[in-house]
């Protein structure tokens, strides 16, 4: 029944809606797609891949106190980073985007032209970042370097950018996405300067604001707590939207003070309640692999997903599933209909490894089984 009444509030939404602009960012990451060799026949990709990241994690171990040698096989080179994949889910829905971010230098690197062409705009601030991303059947391994990403700061923004043109398209986008705050070093300290510094002055205007961590595990306790506070303050220049993939959600949790709660419907809607209600913003969502739930104002929602048993890709799932909720969240579908729209369009790019557009989303769902 929820992907009926999706399908017929896109259908009918979509055409009611006008011109979509997004600014995103701040990161960018050149990434390899491999896979693990587990034992090679011949050349090329004859081989036997390492199934699972618990098979990987037996090789490595057994060369404790040895040596081990671990083949990575490229499958294939793509833009990576939070920002330029949901970026460029964005466009392919078709909103008209402004890209800030770590994409070349000196000049954009050639993986993310996509985002330049059509109605997208990129501002690069230095060199991308880059990553391998070890893909198994359980989940991936993300191996990074990232020095570049200690470049992004709020000189660099006004040099690059300008502050007049940076404020200009702050006011003029209906949806500011900053992700990826745990690989950007100076990300709190950009985000305050916004709440501080920018946004007070710009004319008042309905526009969304979203956030996603990426994996804050690496990080203090102390500046989780830090971000999250910042990320409350935004609220009163808009309505904020805070995701979270399941771990994240879980780390969340903790940091914020709540007990550990099982992985279940039930919990998935009341750690997005806790964390709502104690960071007093709009809305929060929490997307596991196989649903997703959210919690705004005082009710919750959740939504099953079309949970893809051999994907074709997983790196970008979670970056996908952002652009399709935000997405329905501009364009005034209900919650349950923008977590609809999350899933479906994580569930139609892991099988065909492409950022799909609106019509693609409605034969999606038309055909959902």
């Amino acid at each position: 029944m929820f992907r009926q009444k999706a399908l017929a509030s896109l259908h009918t939404q979509r055409a009611a809606t006008g011109a979509r602009r997004a600014l995103v960012g701040l990161d960018g990451f050149v990434d390899t797609i491999v896979t693990a060799v587990g034992q090679r026949r011949g050349p090329g990709n004859d081989f036997t891949a390492i199934p699972t990241i618990s098979d990987f994690a037996k090789r490595l171990a057994a060369a404790a106190g040895k040596s081990t040698n671990v083949e990575l096989y490229p499958t294939m080179e793509k833009l990576g980073g939070n920002g330029p994949i949901m970026a460029g889910a964005l466009l392919a829905n078709g909103s008209a985007v402004t890209y800030v971010g770590a994409v070349g230098h000196p000049t954009v690197h050639p993986v993310f032209a996509g985002l330049a062409k059509g109605q997208g705009r990129v501002h690069t601030l230095c060199a991308a970042a880059a990553t391998t991303a070890v893909e198994f059947e359980d989940g991936k391994i993300m191996l990074g370097q990232m020095r570049t990403l200690d470049e992004v700061t709020t000189a660099k923004i006004n040099e690059v950018v300008g502050a007049v043109t940076f404020a200009k398209e702050l006011s003029e986008a209906g949806l500011v996405a900053i992700v990826n705050w745990t690989m950007i070093p100076h990300a709190t300290a950009i985000m305050r300067d916004l709440v501080e510094q920018v946004l007070p002055k710009l004319p008042k205007a309905p526009r969304r604001f979203f956030f996603d961590l990426a994996d804050p595990e690496k990080r203090t306790a102390d500046d989780l707590r830090g971000v999250l506070t910042v990320i409350g303050r935004f609220e009163p220049f808009g309505r904020v939207t805070l995701g979270l993939n399941l771990k994240e959600a879980q780390q969340v949790y903790a940091v914020l003070g709540f007990a550990a709660v099982k992985e279940d419907e039930a919990s998935l809607r009341k750690m997005a309640a806790d964390i709502r209600a104690k960071l007093a913003i709009d809305t929060v969502v929490v997307h596991p692999r196989e649903c997703a739930a959210c919690a705004t104002g005082d009710k919750t929602y959740w939504v099953p997903g079309p949970l893809a048993e051999k994907p074709l890709i997983t790196t970008g799932a979670g970056d996908h599933f952002n652009a399709g909720f935000v997405t329905g969240q501009v364009l005034g579908l209900d919650p349950e209909g923008a977590l609809t729209l999350g899933v479906c369009t994580s569930g139609h790019y892991v099988r065909t490894a492409k950022s799909p557009s609106l019509d693609d989303l409605e034969k999606f769902l038309a055909n959902w089984r």
